[in-house]
Formats: C-alpha cells, sequence, structure tokens
C-alpha cells in the first residue's frame, strides 16, 4: 500500500497535525489556563485564559480542552493532539516536565493575567462553557391518604368502596382545608400540615438524624415531628422503624440491665 493511501485511511497527514499542550489552574485567588498550540511547522500560538467565574481543577481542565479546540478551529486545524497532565480531560496524559510552560502559564493568569497581554493573547472567560440549566421535572401526584378526605371535603365525593367511605366520612371532621393544603384539626395545639408518608420519612430522618440530630426514641422523635407541625397517620409506625434501622441508636442505645426475674431477699437461718 502506498503512503498517501495509509495517510487518507488513516483520515489524513501526519504533518498536518496541530499539537495543544493545555494546562487549567483553580485556588482562591481564582481560576485560569494556559494554552500552547504548536502548528506542524512548528510555529507557536500562546493564549491565556482567566476565569470570572470559581472553578475546580477538573472543571478548568475542561475549559481549557474547550479553549484550545476553539482556537485550533480558528487557526483552520483539522486534526489536534490534546496533551494535559490529566488524563480525564482529554485520555492524553503527559509528565509534568514536558507541559511546565503551558502550567507556570496557567498559574500567571491567577494574579497577574493584565500583565500579560502584552507578551501573549489573553481573553477573560466571563461564563462557563457548558452552562446546564435547571430543568423543574413536572410529575403527576400519586394517591395517598389524603386523597380520599380532600375530594371529600372539596368535592363531596368518597370513594366506591363502602367500608373506605364510611371510614372518610368519619374521618374528615378531623381535618380542614387552608388554601389548598390539608390540615389536621387541633383544639389545643396548633392545626398540623398533613404530608404524605414519602415526605413524612424525610421529615423523620432530618429530626433524626439531621443538623438538628439528637437521635431520639421513638416517642420523642414522634412529639418532635409533632411540634414542627407536621402529621401523617404512620407517623409513630414510622419512627420506631426508623429507630430500629439507626446503627447508632443500635449502637449506643443505653441497655436494660433489669434482671430476668423479680429478686427475693434472702433471709439468715
Amino acid at each position: 500500500m502506498a503512503d498517501s493511501d495509509r495517510q487518507e485511511q488513516s483520515g489524513g497527514a501526519p504533518d498536518q497535525q496541530w499539537t495543544l499542550y493545555m494546562d487549567g489552574a483553580s485556588c482562591k485567588e481564582g481560576s485560569g489556563a494556559g494554552l500552547i498550540l504548536t502548528s506542524p511547522t512548528g510555529e507557536e500560538v500562546t493564549y491565556a485564559l482567566h476565569f470570572d467565574f470559581h472553578t475546580s481543577k477538573n472543571e478548568a481542565e475542561y475549559e481549557a480542552l474547550l479553549a484550545g479546540l476553539r482556537l485550533a478551529v480558528k487557526m483552520g486545524s483539522e486534526r489536534v493532539v490534546a496533551l494535559t497532565e490529566w488524563r480525564l480531560p482529554a485520555n492524553q496524559q503527559i509528565s509534568r516536565g514536558n507541559n511546565r510552560r503551558a502550567d507556570a502559564l496557567s498559574k500567571l493568569t491567577l494574579t497577574c493575567f493584565g500583565h500579560l497581554s502584552k507578551e501573549v493573547l489573553v481573553e477573560v472567560l466571563k461564563a462557563r462553557s457548558i452552562d446546564e440549566r435547571q430543568v423543574d421535572s413536572l410529575s403527576v401526584a400519586q394517591p395517598n391518604w389524603m386523597t380520599p378526605i380532600i375530594d371529600y371535603l372539596q368535592h363531596d365525593i368518597l370513594p366506591d368502596d363502602h367500608r373506605e367511605a364510611r371510614k372518610t366520612r368519619v374521618r374528615a371532621p378531623q381535618y380542614a382545608m387552608l388554601k389548598g393544603t390539608l390540615y389536621r384539626k387541633g383544639y389545643t395545639a396548633p392545626w398540623l400540615k398533613c404530608i404524605d408518608d414519602t415526605a413524612g420519612k424525610l421529615a423523620l430522618k432530618e429530626a433524626h438524624a439531621g443538623s438538628a440530630r439528637a437521635h431520639d426514641g421513638a416517642r420523642a422523635l414522634t412529639g418532635k415531628v409533632l411540634r414542627m407541625g407536621l402529621y401523617w397517620p404512620e407517623i409513630h409506625q414510622d419512627a420506631i422503624e426508623l429507630t430500629r434501622i439507626c446503627v447508632e441508636c443500635q449502637t449506643f442505645t443505653p441497655t436494660q440491665e433489669a434482671p430476668p426475674s423479680k429478686m427475693t431477699s434472702i433471709l439468715s437461718p
């Protein structure tokens, strides 16, 4: 096979390959990147980036890679080999000694990038190259224990099952709707906001082992959540289950040392 055929089959001639040395830096003072793009004829383009946003080390490496590819496209390159000390961004890892120029350039952009404009091309990135948009996912509310009570209070609709309908009719006077939210009435205490089982278990975990954790027992944990103004019918059973599977509670709970049988006095003969 001729050399020209090999070059065409491999996707281009080797002497048309551009080489990109890059390195990203991130610290408390700021973030930046250094790029050195070498043409097939040996000409070098030195490029410095200063980020106006905080990045981690990995993010700085990725920004350096994307900026280097954009620079290569502007220079008319169709084949680029990207070299960096970190294997993660480009899957082309080199030693620190072979990349010391780009590494030094990236660190200079952190503090004195204003003086570099006289020697190298300097660009300030105002925003990330890839900005992920936060999209709120919409989900249809699933029926839960509150559904029949809400339907009865708002629309006077009862379940088809006779026993469930009777149960709903008996329980409904204990609840009230306020601005579209179901509350359990309290005559000697504030009304409690009703939530489903999933949200209730999350509230139990937060009260039990969250930022205000105390690893209380099931009864104390139930009272703590009720004082938070939340309610669901299985609150005490869920509290028992949570404390039963909690490793800290099972490890450090006070042990019961009561005798197995009633003690009797020993009379002297």
